[in-house]
Formats: C-alpha cells, sequence, structure tokens
C-alpha cells in the first residue's frame, strides 16, 4: 500500500480544493464521457470518467456536495450524450432554438437527479471499509441507473456497460450480465480501484479484481451460449434515405411509393426489410393493391416482405406498425414501448405539442408479448427503434425467435451521435440475448450485428442502398435470457439494505 500512496498524493495536486472547481471538474469529466460511446469508442474513458465521479463523491464533507458533485457530472454527460435530441425537436419539430435548448436541458437536469441520489448515497451510507464501501458505490451508482431506466417509462439511453461493446473484453459478461450487470461489476472494479489510490486497500486486491474481470471476460466471449437453427436466410436489408423533412410531404408521396416497390423489386430475397414508417400515411391510405404488389414481388423470390407503416384498429387507435406480406402468411406487430412527447403525449404535457409539429404524436401499445412473426423456417422477434433500448423486454421472444429484427428511422436526429450510439446498444441486445440482430433504417446504421456482437455488415449512413447478408438464426437460451435483471437488482437490493442496516448500528454505537 506503501507504494500507492505516493501516487495518490501526486495526484491530489491537481484535485480543485473549493467547491465551485469540483463542480467545473464534475461538469468537464461527464462531457468527456461521451468519447467513451460510439462514434468515438474510447471505451477507456469510461471507467476514468466514473472514476473522477467515485473520487468526487467519496471526498465530499456531506453528503449534500456529494450529491452535488453527482449532479454536475450527469448535467455534462447527458447534455454532451443526449444533445442530439435539439435537431428533432428544432429542426424537425419546429421548436424556437432558445425553447428546444431549454427543453434538452430540463431533461438532462432531471436525468442528473439520479447521479445526485448515488453520491448522497454513497457518502450517506458509507461505513470506512473499503471494499464494501466499493461495493455500496456500484449499487448506489446502479440503482440509479435503474430508476432513470424504468420511471415514467424510461430512458436506460448512455449506460456505462454500452461503451465495452465487443471488441472490450467486459463484452464477455454481456450474455451473463446483461447490460445492467456489466456496468455494476465495471464501477465496483473501478471503486476498488479508488479506495486503493485512496490508500485505504492493498494495489494487490484491486488488481486481482481488475485481472479476474478481464480474464473472465476473455474466457466467457469463447462460450457459444446458443447454436444455429435451420438454414441460412439471404436478407435485404433496405436504407430509403429519405430526408425527415420531406418524408411527410403529400406532394412526394408518390415518390416515396415508387422508391419503396422499386428497391423491394431490384433486392428481393427470401426477406426484405424496408425501416420504420417507410410509407408515411395509414395502411388504409395505399393506392388499391400497393401492398399485394409489394407481396408479390417478393414472393416471386420465395420471400416475403417486411415493412414499416403506421395502422389503425377499428377503435380509431393509431399503432407504429411492422407487416409483413409475401410467401408467408400476412402479419403483424404493433410498436409496444412508445416514445414520451414522439409518440404519446404524458399527461399534462399538451403545451408540449402546441410548440412542436411533431405527426402521429398520438399513438397507442401493441401489446407487452406479441408472438415473433414467422417467416419461412425462421421465427423473427420484432422491435421498432427505441423499443431495442430495453434489453429485458426483449426477452418474452425468447426462447421461440431464432432472429431479432429492428426498423428504425433516426433521421430525426440528422446527422448526430444517435446512429452510431444505437447500434452499439444493438450490439448489446444480440450479446445478450446469443441472436442475430438485423437493423434496417431510413438513414442509418444499416447493420447485421452477430450473436457474438460483432457488427458483420453496415451501410455507410445517409446513402441509399441495400445491405444484402445472408443470416443464421439461432436457438437456446443466454444465462441472461433466462434470469433478466433479477439478480442484478436483487444483488444491489441487498447491498443497499445492508448499508442501511450497517449505518444504523453504527450511529446506535456512536449515540452510547
Amino acid at each position: 500500500m506503501s507504494s500507492v500512496l505516493p501516487i495518490a498524493g501526486r495526484l491530489s495536486r491537481f484535485w480543485p480544493r473549493s467547491e465551485k472547481g469540483r463542480l467545473l471538474l464534475a461538469l468537464g469529466s461527464g462531457v468527456a464521457m461521451v468519447f467513451a460511446y460510439a462514434p468515438f469508442g474510447q471505451s477507456w474513458l469510461a471507467p476514468l470518467g466514473w472514476l473522477v465521479l467515485w473520487g468526487l463523491c467519496d471526498g465530499s464533507s456531506t453528503a449534500r456536495r456529494a450529491a452535488a458533485a453527482g449532479f454536475a457530472w450527469g448535467l455534462g454527460f447527458f447534455a454532451a450524450g443526449l444533445g442530439w435530441m435539439y435537431v428533432a425537436l428544432n429542426v424537425y419539430g419546429g421548436m424556437a432554438p432558445p425553447l428546444a435548448a431549454l427543453s434538452i436541458l430540463l431533461l438532462c437536469a432531471y436525468l442528473s437527479l439520479f447521479t445526485a441520489l448515488a453520491g448522497w448515497l454513497m457518502l450517506r451510507l458509507r461505513s470506512g471499509r473499503p471494499v464494501w464501501d466499493a461495493a455500496l458505490a456500484a449499487a448506489a451508482y446502479m440503482l440509479g441507473e435503474w430508476l432513470r431506466g424504468n420511471l415514467f417509462t424510461g430512458l436506460p439511453w448512455l449506460m456505462i456497460g454500452y461503451t465495452q461493446a465487443p471488441p472490450s473484453p467486459l463484452a464477455g459478461w454481456a450474455p451473463v450480465l446483461g447490460v445492467y450487470g456489466v456496468s455494476m461489476l465495471l464501477v465496483f472494479v473501478v471503486a476498488l480501484v479508488g479506495q486503493t489510490l485512496r490508500g485505504r486497500l492493498r494495489w494487490p486486491l484491486a488488481a486481482a479484481a481488475v485481472v479476474t474481470v478481464l480474464a473472465g471476460g476473455v474466457v466467457l466471449r469463447g462460450v457459444a451460449w446458443t447454436q444455429p437453427e435451420g438454414a441460412p436466410l439471404k436478407v435485404a436489408l433496405l436504407q430509403t434515405n429519405i430526408p425527415q423533412d420531406q418524408k411527410w410531404d403529400m406532394a412526394r408521396v408518390q415518390d416515396w411509393l415508387a422508391l419503396n416497390a422499386d428497391m423491394v423489386r431490384q433486392h428481393a430475397r427470401s426477406l426484405v426489410v424496408l425501416p420504420e414508417t417507410t410509407l408515411p400515411m395509414f395502411d388504409e391510405q395505399l393506392p388499391a393493391g400497393y401492398l399485394d404488389h409489394l407481396g408479390a414481388l417478393a414472393r416471386a423470390a420465395g420471400g416475403d416482405v417486411v415493412l414499416g407503416i403506421f395502422t389503425r384498429d377499428e377503435q380509431g387507435r393509431v399503432f407504429n406498425s411492422a407487416i409483413s406480406r409475401g410467401s408467408s402468411p400476412a402479419q403483424h406487430y404493433g410498436k409496444n414501448h412508445l416514445v414520451p412527447f414522439g409518440e404519446f403525449q404524458p399527461p399534462g404535457f399538451r403545451w408540449f405539442f402546441s410548440l412542436a409539429k411533431i405527426p402521429m404524436a398520438d399513438q397507442s401499445r401493441g401489446g407487452a408479448t406479441q408472438p415473433p412473426l414467422q417467416l419461412g423456417d425462421q421465427r423473427i422477434a420484432m422491435n421498432i427503434c427505441y423499443e431495442d433500448v430495453f434489453g429485458e423486454e426483449l426477452l418474452h421472444a425468447l426462447p421461440e425467435a431464432t432472429l431479432m429484427l429492428n426498423i428504425s428511422n433516426l433521421a430525426w436526429y440528422g446527422n448526430s451521435h444517435a446512429q452510431p450510439q444505437h447500434l452499439q446498444i444493438a450490439q448489446w441486445r444480440a450479446l445478450e440475448t446469443g441472436r442475430p440482430m438485423l437493423r434496417a433504417t431510413n438513414t442509418g446504421m444499416t447493420a447485421l450485428v452477430a450473436p457474438d456482437g460483432s457488427v458483420s455488415a453496415v451501410l455507410p449512413a445517409f446513402t441509399r442502398g441495400a445491405l444484402e447478408v445472408e443470416v443464421q438464426g439461432h436457438r437456446g437460451l443466454t444465462p441472461y435470457a433466462l434470469w433478466g435483471n433479477t439478480p442484478f437488482l436483487a444483488m444491489v437490493a441487498c447491498i443497499l439494505v445492508a448499508a442501511v442496516t450497517i449505518r444504523r448500528r453504527s450511529s446506535l454505537r456512536q449515540a452510547r
């Protein structure tokens, strides 16, 4: 331990002493975290950035100051990582620039409350036992992450585990622990390193933890959790690249109808996939025989076509849907996890929609347990755009589903980090389920992700074309597909309950 103390002493020279300096460091390190995610891919910045957050919270004189550090770190983190939402509100939603910026700032401030809660808990429940306090820090942070991913429909974008997509060794833990579990494992080990730098823990223990986690990930990467099922499927994933500001122009509808039909005709395969809402209208508004025509084109190649379109039921409810036509019976999937403000109106926010012009913003949920699409020999678990951010919600389709298919339209966010970040999330869904993830998008990133989380093929963003691939369905269940987030939640709950108990007993002893 004595060899670590000089290092910690040298590092402390650069540590701000004033509260203002501490908050500025928190803000800046939160901003820097965006470079740990796609498209930058500097995954090493994730543990470093979280180490700074831990150090600021651990070194705070009061729980309130630790919460302030957590809030500042979160504000920088979410503002840098989610700033692309401004494009949807201002450029395509028509909201005035100051109001759009204020809306994003308020969202980021709300999300930062969860990192503030983590900071408060880290200090408030600290026991003075280095290893235990490292576990407490991990549980406190991950409680905040789970809450932001679930409250008010949730926004689990930018989970710290996503930074460890392949080729990171930690990706090997994904089929076992899921992104929440891997995130918790990562921050626990970083907190152990922090305790060592503080001189409270001998370095061999922290080094052993780091080596064990990395080596375990490498070993687990070699495990085939699922097995091939059936014959390979020839697939064409179509990227239509229709500009968002032209998509809803009714004067161009005939152009888009012709474009979609022409792309299906050119690239007919066993499975042809068009992106989310590729036709900007209800299915009932399509020209007579249009869907039958697409089905006939696919059927001629012995396959099926899946496309995104809005549908409406007998009660007038609107659904963001994926429908199929072709050799197999016609099938339907309705998006279930809707985007607040973009796809439904939260109570009390009608005023928001008077400021932003967002079409089809009053949709209904399709149902949480819709069966996979049976297309030929494959059973395809559909998810539309934002739905693949909620990994545990996709598990209901297993083990029946052999493939996963996401259709998206991220043209709302322009040429931003949203597209590569979303592809990185898709890598985790493939890892967690042991299934290939197919992605067909309007402007990017149209890709095939293999069951090991590697991106097998991808089209350049903002180009029109087809990604023609051959994909193998898989059967079987990963440990995460069996357990979901239950072990993670149980671990967090046990640590926090134990921390409260230890703290209470310590307070009673001091009172005596």
